[in-house]
């Protein structure tokens, strides 16, 4: 009988054990998940907030840029218009010839600077805009990473 009891004894212990055991791993499992949640949810907080402040940047370039174009439009119909009366005033059709040449060639080359300008300025705009994303991107590799 004593052999029973001892059986008995060590069969209680081993499912206590089995118990134990299998309510730590599941103890760690939830920590676990709990703690990866909180760091999707953070991940896609910080997205939210990239995605807002790469919107921000796009539309305060917008803003200066429609801006410029409006100031080198106005400036440029200012020109034309001078040049026009210049013109119109001219006392020789060579006279005339010569000031619209040099006002065709004035505004190509004023063109040809305001489109390189534009240009600078929409490939600063994107590149302010996009480095919002580079940091995210950035995070999420570190966070792959993590073990």
């Amino acid at each position: 009988m004593a052999s029973k009891a001892k059986t008995t004894t060590q069969s209680a212990e081993t499912i206590e054990t089995a118990l134990h055991t299998g309510a730590e791993a599941m103890k760690d499992s939830f920590e676990k998940a709990t703690k990866g949640y909180g760091q999707i949810m953070s991940f896609g907080k910080d997205n939210a907030e990239a995605v807002v402040k790469s919107a921000n940047v796009a539309g305060k370039g917008m803003e200066i840029f429609n801006s410029e174009v409006f100031a080198y439009t106005r400036k440029s119909i200012e020109d034309s218009m001078a040049a026009a009366k210049a013109i119109m005033g001219a006392k020789s059709v060579d006279e005339a010839i010569q000031l619209q040449s040099e006002f065709s060639k004035a505004a190509f080359e004023t063109y040809v600077d305001e489109l390189a300008k534009f240009g600078d300025m929409m490939l600063a705009v994107a590149k302010s805009a996009a480095e919002p994303f580079q940091a995210r991107t950035t995070a999420f590799v570190d966070l792959v990473r993590a073990p």
